[in-house]
This record gives structure tokens, C-alpha cells and sequence, in this order.
């Protein structure tokens, strides 16, 4: 798909996003709400995933942090939902960058373990350290704080949908920019042949530490706009279910490409919600679905749009 192409419908595609309240009934404004977020999420992970092909099994971990974090702010503080968000996000990019001096010690699949490791630890913790996390049972009546500065506004379902839209689109135009810098293309050396580009002088190991430090702010970026979203931040945000859900997201979306993964959060909740409509089997289903995917369309949904665009669009058994 050409640049200008690609520009008019991305716009277009924003312009629908921000007249959706317009049009959308309250129960669809949820659904649409949440998929923005998962969008966020799903993005953050494409960073390590797609661009630098670190795989993760842990992603959650980000997720459920920055949830916790801005949870607890807005219970117990009295901090503006919109400080407590960005706090939330800080704090887990701190702790990303603890997680990526950890993981990067190792590579392959013992990165991903590692990952995985991490995420479970976190999920014990939540479970024992009652005082801050509620247990079992969680943070729950999680407010929207609007502060002594106002933003009232961020309060309504349009206003929380805009806000969640905005660090949606500002999430990605920072990673487009940072996949466009010559940071990017370290990241891209890195995926491609990691052994060439410490050849060529890069100390790999810091560029996967800061990848990961950014991928998990964005992700408790999306963890803390989810905890006001839903009113509450439990055990779950945190489980290993998850980080396997989200990376499904980047797949099915198109990984390596920004754009992708958050269609991939989107058409997963989409078949997650009319497919848990029709069965209770739902999952046999969409992991059906996932597996033509792999095989047929590896690329992606954004791949294939981009490919049948263009008409270069080949299946998968014609390509060799």
C-alpha cells in the first residue's frame, strides 16, 4: 500500500474513531472503549516482538502492573485519574527496565522464559500482599478521579473513550518515530542478524534493555487506563492467560508493523464477544481461526489488507 494511501486511511479510519460517540450505543461505546485499550497494549508489545523479535510470555506483567499501580493511587491517594494514569506508566517502564536487565542475560527461548518467570512472580505477589493488592478479591471501586485541576470532562464514557483514544494515537505515533530513528534500525539489525550488528559495533544487550523498558511503560500505560475503565484491578490482569492473548493479537494483526497489532485487539474482541455469544466454546473456535492465520495469512490482517491493496497478495503454500 502507497504512503499516501496508507495516510488517507489512516485519517479516515481516526475520523470514525472520533465520531464513534456520536453514533454508538452506550454498550458498543464499552466494547469500543476497550478494544482501544487493548490496541495500546498490543502495540507495546509489537516493540519487542515484531521489531526486535523478542518473544515474551510475560507481557502481562506490564499490563496488571500499571493497573495496580494506578489502582492503588486513585484508592488511596486522591491523585486526578490523569496523573494516576501516567504514574501508573511510569512506575512499570522503572520496573521494565529492571525486567530487561533480568531477561536480556539470556536469549531465545530462555528469554521468553524468563519473561514468563517474571509475570508469574508478580501474579504470586498479588495474591499474598494483601495490604496493597486485596488479594484474591482485588482493588475494587476504582475511581475516576478528577482533581483539584478539573478535567470533569474524563469522567463521562465519551470523555474516559477520548482520553483512552488520545494515548492511543500519541502511544503511536511515539513508536512510529522511535521505529523510524536510527534506534529503530538497531532494533531491526537486532531481529534480523544480532550477531552482525554487535559486529558492527552496537552493545545489543542496552538496546534490548531499553526496548523492553518502553514496551512495558506503554503497556502500563494500557493497564492504567484500564483500571478506571472497568472500576477495578484483580489477579487475572496478571496471569499468564493474558500475555498469551495479547500475543495472539500481534500475530493476527501483523507483527513488525504498529498498526496491525491494534487491528488484531480489535478483531479479537470482536470474535471474543459474538463467538462467547454463540458457545461457551468459544476459544475452539478463535483458536481455529488463529491457526488459519499461521498458515494462510502470516502476515496478518494488516498484511493481507496491504497485500490485496496493492495486488501482490499471495497465499502462504504459493510463496515458495
Amino acid at each position: 500500500m502507497k504512503p499516501l494511501t496508507t495516510g488517507i486511511a489512516g485519517i479516515a479510519l481516526l475520523a470514525v474513531l472520533v465520531l464513534a460517540p456520536l453514533g454508538l450505543p452506550p454498550f458498543a461505546m464499552t466494547l469500543l472503549t476497550e478494544a482501544v485499550i487493548l490496541g495500546l497494549f498490543a502495540m507495546s508489545l509489537d516493540l519487542m516482538f515484531g521489531y526486535t523479535r523478542l518473544v515474551s510470555f510475560g507481557h502481562a506483567a506490564a499490563y496488571g502492573l500499571g493497573a495496580y499501580a494506578c489502582g492503588w493511587l486513585l484508592l488511596n491517594t486522591g491523585m486526578p485519574m490523569l496523573f494516576a494514569v501516567f504514574a501508573g506508566a511510569l512506575l512499570t517502564g522503572i520496573v521494565g527496565l529492571g525486567v530487561g536487565w533480568m531477561c536480556t542475560l539470556a536469549t531465545g527461548v530462555s528469554f521468553s522464559m524468563l519473561t514468563l518467570a517474571f509475570a508469574q512472580l508478580l501474579y504470586a505477589i498479588s495474591f499474598k500482599w494483601t495490604s496493597v493488592t486485596g488479594g484474591s478479591d482485588g482493588l475494587a471501586g476504582i475511581p475516576r478521579t478528577v482533581g483539584p485541576f478539573g478535567f470533569a470532562a474524563l469522567s463521562s464514557k465519551a470523555g474516559f473513550y477520548y482520553f483512552a483514544l488520545a494515548c492511543l494515537v500519541g502511544g503511536f505515533l511515539a513508536c512510529r518515530a522511535l521505529v523510524r530513528s536510527p534506534f529503530g534500525a538497531v532494533l531491526r539489525g537486532i531481529r534480523e542478524n544480532e550477531a552482525k550488528t554487535t559486529a558492527l559495533g552496537y552493545n545489543t544487550r542496552l538496546y534490548k534493555i531499553a526496548v523492553v523498558a518502553v514496551a512495558y511503560g506503554l503497556g502500563g500505560l494500557a493497564g492504567g487506563l484500564y483500571a478506571p475503565f472497568a472500576g477495578f484491578a484483580n489477579t487475572e490482569l496478571l496471569f499468564w492467560l493474558l500475555s498469551g492473548q495479547v500475543l495472539i493479537m500481534v500475530i493476527v494483526g501483523g507483527a513488525g508493523t504498529l498498526v496491525g497489532p491494534i487491528l488484531g485487539a480489535a478483531f479479537f474482541m470482536l470474535m471474543e464477544h459474538q463467538l462467547s455469544a454463540w458457545t461457551e466454546a468459544w476459544a475452539l473456535y478463535f483458536g481455529l481461526i488463529f491457526i488459519a492465520f499461521v498458515l494462510f495469512a502470516p502476515e496478518g490482517i494488516w498484511g493481507l489488507a496491504t497485500g490485496l491493496a496493492t495486488g501482490r497478495f499471495r497465499p502462504a503454500s504459493e510463496r515458495h
